[in-house]
């Protein structure tokens, strides 16, 4: 499952590269120039990682990633501040303004990708590409492959994107609003009942494996991926 990457950089020459080192690695590209063209960005779509430089041309990044970190909805977006300001002083402002990580330029290609991932494995595991497992479920987000006990479980892309989400965060119980925002995407405007048939079309793909049972539903909230007994 991509990752969406919003680059937020003024600078044509770094702007290419950030950006072509993203979608060569298989990441889905978004470009901004300034904090303005980011927030209409975010405002059309969350993106899954921002890259953000501290020197913008209307505002600072910094100022951008404190909106970010005060508003509900973008509050946990991960950000990468990337910037020339290499201090420790700079350090302690992006970190403790509430940026995932900080790399100061110039920064190599492989270095960044590898940032991103250790963001991604962290913040939202289902986009870093690597292989989620829980319980019997063994899911390849590269391949979009599921296995229960070794043996493959076939289902549709939303079924596979929801199981997926859930398999990131186990044990977690999360409202179908939620769901909608992560699974779907918060610009994208279906009833959250919409939720509930693709949990059943899901618990049915994982029936002839017997891992049905491991979608729960937790009354009065919404659903979650356990071996618990259902609440």
């Amino acid at each position: 499952m991509s990752a969406s990457i919003l680059v937020v950089e003024d600078e044509p020459a770094i702007q290419e590269l950030v950006a072509y080192t993203c979608s060569s690695n298989g990441y889905e590209v978004r470009r901004a120039e300034s904090v303005a063209g980011a927030r209409e960005a975010i405002g059309q779509q969350l993106p899954d990682l921002v890259l953000l430089d501290w020197m913008l041309p209307d505002r600072s990044g910094v100022e951008l990633l404190k909106d970010l970190r005060a508003e509900e909805r973008t509050r946990a977006v991960p950000v990468i501040m990337l910037t020339a300001r290499g201090s420790e002083a700079d350090r302690v402002v992006g970190l403790d303004t509430g940026a995932d990580d900080y790399v100061v330029k110039p920064f190599s290609p492989r270095e960044l990708m590898s940032r991103m991932r250790a963001v991604l494995r962290r913040r939202a595991p289902q986009h870093a590409g690597e292989a989620l497992r829980y319980g019997p479920l063994a899911i390849d987000p590269t391949r979009h492959e599921v296995s229960a006990d070794g043996k493959p479980v076939k289902m549709g892309l939303a079924e596979f994107k929801l199981l997926s989400f859930l398999a990131s965060q186990p044990e977690r119980v999360f409202t179908r609003s939620q769901l909608l925002d992560n699974v779907w995407g918060d610009h994208v405007f279906i009833e959250e009942r919409t939720v509930d048939v693709h949990v059943l079309r899901l618990r049915k793909a994982l029936t002839p494996a017997g891992a049905q049972n491991l979608v729960q539903t937790v009354r009065g909230i919404g659903y979650r991926l356990s071996e618990r007994p259902e609440q």
